[in-house]
C-alpha cells in the first residue's frame, strides 16, 4: 500500500521537497521523501507497538544540513575512491577530495544531496534521478531509477540505471538501523555471510586483498554480538575506529537477492537479502552526538567493493550505452 503524503517543504530554488509513506498504517511503515532518496522512518511492529527502527532527523533544515547521509541513497559512486582519481578507458578522472584525499559517496554533491523525481508505481513509489554527463566530473548522463516496495514484513529497494556514454556506478541505501529504538547498537547481534573482507589502510582504502575473516574480529558466521570483539586489539579495527568494512558475499553479482545478513536486538530481527557482491558493516563510528550519539545507528549497505574503479581485479563497475545497471536489495523485519 502506498500514500502520498504531503509536501514537506522546499529546495533553496523553490523545488518541493516531498515525502510518500509506504506499507499498512497498522503494520510496518515506511516514509521515504525525495530529497536523497531518503528513508525519513520506518516504524515495525513489535510488541504491541510500532517501533521506529531507523536514525532519523528532527525538522527538514536537519534533512538538508545533514552530512552523515542519513537515510539516503549515496551515488553515483557509493563508498570511497583513493586519491579521488581513476582511469575509465584511458582518460584520468579527477573527482573532489571530500574524504581526506578520498572522494566519498559521490563527491560533495552526491546523489544523497540531489532531488529526485517521485510518483506513484501502482503499490510502489518510482524515484528518478538524471545526473548529467561531468556532474562531479564524473563522464555519461546517467539516469537512474530506484523503486521502493512494501509488502507485509518486508522492503524491496530495486535500482536500475543507463549512462549515454561510460561511467562508473555504485548505489546504496546508507540508513542507519537502531532495531532497540534507543541507547547504542553495540548490543545488536549480527550475522553476515561472509568469509572474507576487505582489509583497508589508514586512508580506509581497500588493501586490494579478500582476507579470510576465520580467526578475526570479523568472524559474524554464526550470531555475534558487535560489542563482543569492537574493541579487540586489532589493526583492522583501529584504522576503521570499529566496523567500518566491507564483507564479501560474492565475486560477482547474481541475478536474485541472496541472505547476506541478519540482525536481532530488543525483540526485532532484520534479514537483508540482496544481488550486490558485499556489504559494508558501519558501526556508526563518526556519529558525533548531534543529533545522534556515538554508535547509537548502524548500517548494512549492500553494494560494490570500495575503490573498484582503482581496483581490475574487482567486480566491475563500469557502465556502458546499452547496458543496464540493476541492483535489488530486500529488508525484511519480524518482530515478537
Amino acid at each position: 500500500m502506498l500514500s502520498y503524503a504531503k509536501t514537506i517543504g522546499t529546495m533553496p530554488d523553490g523545488r518541493r521537497i516531498e515525502a510518500w509513506r509506504l506499507g499498512d498504517p497498522n503494520g510496518m511503515e515506511l516514509t521515504v521523501m525525495n530529497y536523497g532518496a531518503r528513508a525519513m522512518s520506518l516504524r515495525v511492529p513489535v510488541r504491541g507497538q510500532r517501533r521506529e527502527v531507523l536514525l532519523t532527523l528532527d525538522g527538514l533544515a536537519a534533512w538538508l544540513a545533514d552530512g552523515s547521509h542519513i537515510g539516503a541513497i549515496a551515488g553515483r559512486f557509493a563508498n570511497r575512491i583513493a586519491n579521488a582519481r581513476f582511469t575509465l578507458d584511458g582518460r584520468v578522472i579527477q573527482l573532489a577530495a571530500n574524504n581526506g584525499t578520498n572522494n566519498l559517496h559521490g563527491g560533495p554533491i552526491g546523489f544523497a544531496r540531489c532531488l529526485w523525481e517521485g510518483e506513484e508505481d501502482g503499490d510502489a513509489l518510482l524515484l528518478t534521478l538524471d545526473s548529467a554527463d561531468g556532474d562531479q566530473n564524473v563522464p555519461g548522463a546517467m539516469h537512474t531509477e530506484l523503486r521502493y516496495s512494501v509488502a507485509g514484513d518486508t522492503i524491496r529497494m530495486v535500482f536500475t540505471a543507463t549512462t549515454d556514454a561510460p561511467t562508473v556506478v555504485n548505489l546504496t541505501s546508507h540508513a542507519y538501523f537502531n532495531l532497540a529504538g534507543g541507547g547504542d547498537v553495540m548490543g545488536h547481534e549480527v550475522t553476515l555471510a561472509a568469509d572474507r573482507f576487505l582489509p583497508v589502510d589508514a586512508a580506509a582504502i581497500p588493501l586490494g586483498e579478500r582476507r579470510p575473516v576465520a580467526g578475526t574480529p570479523f568472524d559474524f558466521r554464526q550470531p555475534m554480538t558487535m560489542a563482543a570483539r569492537v574493541g579487540a586489539d586489532d589493526e583492522q579495527l583501529r584504522l576503521g575506529k570499529g566496523y567500518d568494512h566491507c564483507f564479501v558475499l560474492a565475486d560477482a553479482p547474481r541475478p536474485a537477492p541472496v541472505f547476506a545478513a541478519r540482525v536481532s536486538a530488543e525483540g526485532v530481527t532484520w534479514e537483508v537479502a540482496t544481488t550486490e557482491p558485499a556489504i559494508q558493516l558501519y558501526s556508526g563510528n563518526n556519529l558525533a552526538g548531534k543529533p545522534h550519539a556515538w554508535r547509537t545507528g548502524m548500517c548494512l549497505e549492500t553494494q560494490h567493493y570500495p575503490n573498484s574503479p582503482n581496483q581490475p581485479d574487482f567486480p566491475s563497475v563500469v557502465l556502458r550505452p546499452g547496458m543496464t545497471f540493476c541492483s535489488e536489495t530486500t529488508w525484511r523485519f519480524t518482530g515478537e
